[in-house]
């Protein structure tokens, strides 16, 4: 990995299509709003976010070799990250993602991630035996890592040698995809990003809090973890630990992304330095920024 990089984002890059509206929206509502295509997807909000904070990310992801995937890779390297790894494929189309937003949060969104699935471990190459590390020789920094792969590709990450020395940390794509992180609850490794519904699936039940969310989560087997609960409380925790804080207050204009912009904020308050305590603070000041619409810096 170059000099200049800081910590690895693996998972998915791929176009954001959202469709947003003032308006209360339930199935079958027709009103206006504005919808934006924007660079998107679990991997590269959190890099983003890490960018916007001082960070170089290196991208581990697939893109395709069309045109949106030409303007895709530009994009990334615009904004700082680096792109020299990423797996470009031939015969598969560039992913997307697409979500509506009312005033009452998001109606509905589909996330069609089936490119990068399909190229599965290739994206890991360059970790498995290439230029950032090896079964050999593990890269040991900090790696950000999504649930869009599949279940069988994070069950070898969560056993690989290769990931033996690396901070992992980890959040699922969708409450729909939070059970693909049970291999790192049952080994015992990475930190884990979830909210609160996430944390119910993992553990088979429903939490009214965050911290019994944690609690719960962590003696299931979990190292340490990080749930939210939207405006209501975040919970961080170790075998050690348990804090508890509540979010700032904000009118909440957009939702898409607010996970991946609390991951993110999270983990370069850490890289700076920060105590458990100012690095919860700073991911939700971040996160109530960017829901309120404007760019946490």
């Amino acid at each position: 990995m170059t000099q200049t990089s800081d910590i690895l984002c693996i998972g998915s890059v791929l176009w954001d299509v959202i469709g947003r509206s003032a308006s209360h929206m339930r199935q079958g509502s027709d009103v206006p709003g504005r919808i934006t295509r924007l660079p998107g997807g679990v991997a590269m909000n959190i890099a983003m976010t890490l960018a916007r904070f001082g960070m170089r990310p290196t991208l581990l992801t697939a893109i395709g070799r069309d045109a949106e995937g030409d303007e895709l890779i530009r994009a990334c390297t615009q904004m700082g990250m680096c792109t020299d790894h990423i797996y470009r494929s031939e015969d598969l189309p560039t992913d997307r993602y697409m979500a509506v937003e009312g005033a009452n949060g998001l109606i509905a969104a589909i996330a069609d991630a089936h490119s990068l699935e399909a190229a599965g471990a290739k994206i890991l190459r360059p970790m498995l035996d290439g230029p950032l590390g090896s079964a050999a020789a593990p890269h040991a920094g900090p790696v950000a890592l999504d649930g869009n792969l599949t279940l069988s590709l994070l069950e070898e990450i969560a056993h690989s040698p290769a990931f033996a020395l690396a901070d992992l940390r980890v959040a699922p794509a969708s409450p729909g995809k939070a059970e693909r992180l049970l291999p790192f609850v049952r080994q015992g490794r990475a930190t884990l990003y979830v909210n609160l519904e996430e944390a119910g699936l993992l553990c088979q039940t429903e939490f009214t809090d965050s911290a019994s969310a944690a609690q719960a989560l962590l003696k299931r087997g979990a190292q340490r973890v990080l749930v939210t609960d939207g405006g209501r409380s975040a919970s961080e925790g170790d075998a050690d630990r348990l804090i508890t804080q509540t979010p700032p207050a904000v009118l909440v204009t957009r939702v898409t992304g607010a996970g991946d912009t609390f991951m993110a904020a999270h983990i370069a308050a850490e890289a700076q330095g920060a105590d458990r305590d100012q690095a919860l603070s700073r991911a939700l000041h971040a996160a109530a920024t960017y829901v309120s619409g404007e760019t946490p810096l």
